[in-house]
């Protein structure tokens, strides 16, 4: 019987140092391979002083801007453009038309409500590229807290060279958004055309592939 225990009790010991090895080699590969997945995506930074957001509306008194404070991320998972994901965020509070009555109207609770909901958000849910340099941006968009799916149209340049630019447009109905109102006197269309124009630079990672 004594033989017989020294012999179960190798084998115990023998199978938690193989368990024990298993899991030192399961902790390492968790530790290792996100790391080299991380090294492998490319990593962009947006250049604030070339870059700008600006939406116009058709009314019987031009209705134009931009944002003066915004910000935007564009990240990867790895050098294929189809892994991309977009994060927008502007103050809607920032809003600039050049007419100090126009920017309190749009601030105010019948349009942006600033006060209420300070932030204009759009964040991609879907890239799919269209072209050698274009892409459909399916995203939820939000502003005045709500929210609602909306496309982004982008033409993209300077790929591979470590640094481009992102040309992106948008069509939306305020109305969705329930800015139902309008301003006294002026004649304003339901649909906001939204442009935009984002200066990229690759601060780390491989370039993106090429499709062409």
């Amino acid at each position: 019987m004594t033989g017989q225990r020294r012999r179960l009790t190798l084998v115990g010991m023998r199978a938690t140092i193989c368990f024990m090895r298993v899991t030192i080699c399961f902790l390492l590969a968790c530790v290792v391979f996100p790391a080299v997945s991380r090294a492998q995506a490319p990593v962009f930074e947006l250049v604030p002083g070339e870059s700008w957001i600006k939406f116009h509306v058709k009314a019987s008194v031009a209705i134009a801007g931009k944002f003066d404070n915004w910000d935007a991320k564009l990240t990867f998972a790895s050098p294929d453009e189809g892994t991309g994901n977009l994060e927008i965020k502007i103050q809607a509070g920032s809003v600039d038309t050049g007419s100090g009555m126009k920017n309190g109207k749009l601030k105010g609770k019948d349009f942006f409500d600033a006060d209420n909901n300070p932030l204009i958000t759009f964040t991609s849910t879907k890239f799919v590229q269209t072209g050698p340099n274009t892409f459909e941006v399916d995203g939820d968009f939000a502003i005045r807290g709500v929210s609602n799916p909306e496309k982004l149209t982008l033409t993209v340049s300077g790929k591979g060279t470590g640094a481009g630019e992102i040309k992106g447009t948008m069509v939306f109905n305020r109305k969705d958004y329930g800015m139902n109102k309008g301003i006294p006197f002026i004649k304003i269309a339901d649909h906001v055309d939204v442009s935009f124009h984002l200066k990229e630079k690759r601060v780390s990672g491989p370039p993106m592939e090429d499709k062409e």
